[in-house]
């Protein structure tokens, strides 16, 4: 499809899925694709066949053609999807924190390609037997097509919105967030006056704004997950975050992911665990903090899995 079209390999990789999507019907404009291309792409679609996969087979299908995209057309640092390493302990970790039946909403407020939300989605799908409604804003058109094309290939609920998400949402409160947040600073001071956590001096973290107003857009007692960097709490802006936090949630947990996910030490992640005030809610006596122990030990992390399960029948039940 690139050579047919002289497109980049994202363009490719979008004219595909929607041809797919049509029903596995090529589109022709001026005379091309030509027809040899045509009927070549048309057998190739026949096999692959995923207008009756599972959604979970097909998020995988689109996150491998995704990471070719990333090769190809050198795709920038910012718009890497979420490993599925990650998006599934993510997922884990919210199945035990929540009664899994009763999330029927689930918010992205910097979704991307939508792999982390819909990978959050079909593990609570497949342990529930809900119909559950994402949503997801994000401000790059690129990557919100590639969500568009994915979740309409799972077959999935997804709302998605093209627009920045430190603005007002028209969107409803959730039963949960969740995130693999943005890293950096916000240009747009202007659009940051009405949030607590915007800095005294200069442009506030994207990432901090970002927690914020998904907070805002969670049912009480509801839980945000969030993909944080591991120097959250070490920032001169951190005081002023920590007493945003007190005000309106629960901090309930910060998990360091294993260190060998990460080349630079500096770049290291953790997943935040945030509760909204009201409804059950109320503060664990101890805050879940450790770190994941690395991926190649099965025993030590079934072992972690078992301590984060006892927390929470400790903490939270």
């Amino acid at each position: 499809m690139q050579a047919a079209l002289n497109c980049s390999y994202l363009d490719a990789m979008l004219e595909n899925a929607e041809n797919i999507i049509d029903n596995n019907t090529v589109r022709v404009e001026n005379g091309l694709p030509k027809e040899e291309t045509v009927k070549k792409l048309q057998e190739i679609y026949r096999k692959l066949d995923l207008q009756h996969a599972k959604a979970e087979y097909v998020r995988q299908v689109v996150q491998l053609s995704f990471l070719k995209v990333i090769r190809k057309d050198a795709i920038q640092a910012n718009h890497q999807m979420t490993p599925d390493t990650i998006g599934l302990i993510m997922a884990f970790l919210i199945e035990k924190i929540t009664t899994v039946n009763k999330i029927k909403t689930v918010f992205d407020p910097a979704v991307g390609t939508a792999n982390l939300l819909t990978t959050v989605i079909n593990q609570l799908r497949a342990n529930g037997d809900q119909q559950i409604t994402g949503f997801g804003i994000d401000n790059d058109d690129a990557m919100l097509q590639v969500a568009s094309v994915s979740v309409e290939l799972q077959d999935l609920d997804v709302k998605l919105y093209h627009q920045d998400a430190v603005s007002a949402l028209d969107i409803p409160q959730s039963d949960l967030v969740v995130s693999d947040l943005p890293i950096g600073y916000y240009p747009l001071d202007e659009n940051t006056k009405n949030y607590q956590t915007r800095a005294k001096e200069g442009h506030s973290y994207v990432h901090h704004l970002l927690i914020e107003q998904a907070m805002n857009y969670l049912k009480p007692g509801a839980f945000g997950v969030f993909l944080v960097p591991s120097s959250l709490f070490q920032t001169k802006e951190s005081q002023s975050f920590v007493k945003w936090i007190q005000s309106v949630a629960y901090l309930q947990g910060l998990i360091n992911l294993p260190a060998e996910l990460f080349a630079n030490p500096n770049a290291q992640k953790s997943i935040l665990l945030l509760q909204r005030q009201g409804g059950n809610s109320k503060q664990a006596v101890k805050v879940l903090l450790g770190e994941f122990p690395s991926f190649k030990d099965k025993n030590g992390f079934a072992s972690f899995m078992n301590d984060v399960s006892r927390w929470v029948a400790t903490n939270l039940q």
